[in-house]
């Protein structure tokens, strides 16, 4: 018995949808990628994937999601894109449905990408949007507030930190010797002086504070080149073929300070022999591409650095993206945080438009 006999492939809505040979098309494709979840799904790098009711039951929602995208399109698609998903994401949130329907069928489409990610190269999609499954409505992820923005900010100074290499010596030396071997992955004794001055520099600063300024997501700090940086203007010009939604160029301004630590970081760069080859703004310490995995971890270490309690709290590298995008529509207007996010439609950056917690704090004691 096949994985898939229990499976309903191509559904009746779908089949009555396609000709013969789209229908073909579309099961060849369907079930590539529901053996993928199976085998592979959970964790590609360990062979482990989803269980059987789990994608069973997501298939489900996937078929759904296709035959909205063919409406869309006044005809068959099987190369859904992040366009198509996002704007399924906004259409659900309009829906009289629960949101643990809308939750469920939004975690399908992320692992329909999460396929086409890993067995088509595609990039990964990060849907902007979830939905409550605790009685609320749909919200951005979980976001820092302005006293938590600064403290990252000041986080990412001391984030991989070591004292001055002239400063140490003896065995505090050979202890901070031992903690770059590990964290660079070379042998201590190959470890140099310029290993050492490497660990100081800028990059981690420059990486946050512009994600700070410029709400990035984590494909825009993945696709970043040194030719988004105008230092002179303290902007990031991003060309509309490397913008997350690819529809037009983009100009998001900096703070002061952040453009001096981007500058700081250029000169730095220049001697990473990570960089040797590669126009990236940022890489991983192994030289790697960063992933919202990556930058999930940089972000918690960052809250632990900074005493913030995460405990409670979804924290991803989209809880920096959401509260420059809230904290902008405050001291500004929608407008202005669309633009500064990157936004194609106003109604996405709606959800912004709310007021922070404190705010709401303060007001509450002016009533005493």
């Amino acid at each position: 018995m096949s994985d898939l006999d229990d499976i309903s492939v191509v559904t009746e809505p779908s089949a009555e949808y396609l000709n013969k040979r789209q229908r073909v098309d579309y099961r060849n494709q369907r079930e590539d990628c529901l053996e993928w979840l199976l085998h592979f799904g959970k964790n590609p790098d360990k062979a482990e994937g989803y269980a059987f009711t789990t994608v069973k039951c997501r298939s489900h929602r996937m078929d759904q999601f296709y035959r909205w995208v063919w409406d869309q399109e006044n005809g068959y698609t099987g190369t859904p894109t992040h366009d198509h998903a996002d704007a399924y994401m906004r259409h659900l949130a309009k829906q009289d449905k629960s949101n643990a329907h809308k939750s469920n069928s939004r975690k399908a489409v992320m692992m329909l990408f999460k396929w086409r990610h890993h067995e088509h190269g595609t990039d990964p999609w990060d849907p902007e949007l979830q939905f409550s499954t605790n009685g609320g409505t749909t919200n951005p992820r979980d976001y820092l507030t302005l006293e938590e923005r600064s403290a990252i900010r000041e986080a990412a100074l001391e984030y991989g930190s070591l004292p001055g290499y002239t400063v140490v010596s003896g065995a505090e030396r050979d202890k901070w010797l031992a903690y770059l071997a590990q964290r660079l992955e070379k042998p201590k004794e190959d470890i140099t002086r310029e290993d050492w001055e490497q660990a100081n520099g800028w990059e981690i600063p420059s990486l946050v504070w512009a994600s700070l300024d410029a709400g990035l997501r984590p494909i825009e700090v993945q696709r970043a080149t040194t030719n988004w940086v105008d230092i002179d203007n303290a902007v990031l010009r991003i060309p509309k073929e490397e913008s997350s939604k690819n529809t037009d160029n983009w100009i998001v301004g900096l703070q002061d300070r952040t453009a001096d630590v981007l500058d700081r970081w250029l000169d730095h760069r220049d001697v990473c022999d990570r960089y040797e080859d590669t126009d990236k703004l940022w890489l991983t310490q192994r030289g790697n591409e960063h992933t919202s995995h990556s930058l999930k971890y940089l972000v918690n270490k960052l809250c632990e650095i900074a005493g913030i309690d995460t405990g409670d709290r979804s924290m991803t590298w989209y809880s920096i993206r959401h509260s420059t995008g809230t904290y902008m529509t405050r001291e500004e207007d929608l407008a202005a945080a669309q633009a500064q996010l990157r936004h194609k439609s106003p109604e996405t950056t709606m959800k912004y438009d709310q007021t922070p917690v404190e705010d709401r704090r303060n007001a509450l004691n002016r009533m005493e």
